[in-house]
């Protein structure tokens, strides 16, 4: 499980500092939507280099962002992409007949 504090989230430049802070991202993470679904496709990876956070393959990893309901008012557009990148995430790896890796729990 990895639990992300929302009240550190901002705008975009703190969303993509507090999640490569937190997942260990590479010095090329190029801060936008796309590497972070590039980064956490290899949650289960440990020699992608991507991430120091790893899981067992076939295990999934449970995000939990706290104080979620206030970074969505204060960031809709932000919490929305979280979301929908998280999605994505899973679905890039089912169609490339992976199990997915990811799943996201939000704390009031």
């Amino acid at each position: 499980m990895m639990r992300i504090d929302a009240n550190n989230i901002v705008d975009v430049d703190s969303f993509h500092s507090v999640f490569a802070e937190a997942f260990g991202f590479p010095p090329f993470y190029g801060c936008n939507m796309d590497a972070w679904i590039d980064c956490l496709s290899d949650l289960d990876d440990s020699s992608s280099g991507m991430t120091t956070v790893h899981v067992d393959p076939g295990k999934t990893l449970s995000l939990v962002i706290e104080h979620a309901q206030d970074f969505k008012v204060r960031c809709p557009d932000l919490f929305s992409a979280l979301v929908e990148c998280a999605a994505f995430v899973n679905w890039r790896r089912i169609e490339s007949g992976q199990a997915p890796v990811l799943t996201l729990a939000f704390y009031a």
